[in-house]
């Protein structure tokens, strides 16, 4: 909404008195320190000249994402003080599909306990071995969103290092490969494998998730990892930027079946 306003060439004054608020509230809104009201969105909307219908609906899509996740009391809430990832899973857990890019790492997703627990150990930060478990079950209570009455849509690319990294050592690996196998065989989940030999790809400077609604007019929402944290995409052309991206990364990667080729050859090399 700042951008809209500075494009407009409209004062947080004015903009404060077309919704009846205080410019302090104009500031919070356009900072997104507090959640913005549909009537507030399209008021402000026509009175900075914007009069496409589809634009509106997307920054309403955005709007109705963001009181969804400040509200969010899901499982995950009692679980462990998840953070930023808490946010995520709030995402995750209402989304009917993603495609996730992984580089370095099996999807979360996909984790088996094993793996899960050996990369919260190598992370360092976790000093309560309990908290290490309550996390791990973190994980496990995600992946039941691959099954169930309505069974997430996921398109999982994963780049060959990843595969070949022996996290939590060569029994731990062997049985984190023979998981990826069963999982293949669900109907909702489709597997890529990205070969060293694909080379230099649009991917190629992280992993990133691609979170879709069965919402028709829904945003996509764009999560990528950082070594802080995570950043959120919640652009309508940024968004459509990394989908295209993700999909030329796809046509690179081996063909689900030639992909299982190659992570039942994995699983007797470690």
């Amino acid at each position: 909404m700042l951008r809209l306003r500075d494009a407009a060439g409209k004062t947080q004054r004015q903009a404060a008195d077309v919704i009846s608020a205080t410019n302090s509230k104009i500031v919070k809104m356009e900072q997104g320190w507090v959640p913005m009201r549909d009537p507030d969105i399209r008021a402000l909307c026509e009175f900075y000249g914007m009069s496409d219908p589809q634009s509106v609906l997307r920054l309403l899509d955005l709007a109705r994402l963001d009181r969804e996740r400040r509200k969010a009391k899901g499982w995950w809430r009692n679980s462990i003080d998840t953070g930023a990832t808490a946010e995520y899973i709030a995402m995750e857990d209402g989304a009917a599909r993603i495609r996730n890019w992984q580089s370095s790492l099996v999807p979360g997703l996909f984790q088996i306990p094993e793996y899960t627990r050996a990369l919260a150990v190598a992370e360092g930060s976790w000093e309560d071995p309990d908290e290490i478990e309550r996390w791990v079950g973190v994980k496990q209570k995600r992946q039941e969103r691959l099954l169930g009455e309505r069974p997430l849509q996921l398109h999982a690319v994963i780049w060959e290092a990843a595969l070949r990294q022996q996290v939590g050592g060569p029994d731990v690996m062997r049985a984190q490969l023979e998981h990826l196998l069963e999982l293949e065989k669900l109907s909702n989940v489709r597997l890529q494998v990205l070969p060293f030999r694909a080379g230099a790809h649009p991917c190629i400077t992280g992993p990133f998730s691609i979170i879709s609604f069965t919402e028709g007019n829904a945003l996509d929402v764009v999560q990528s990892d950082t070594i802080r944290g995570m950043a959120w995409v919640e652009n309508d052309v940024e968004s459509k930027t990394y989908g295209v991206l993700f999909d030329r990364t796809s046509r690179l990667g081996l063909a689900p079946r030639d992909s299982i080729i190659l992570i039942h050859n994995l699983c007797k090399e470690v």
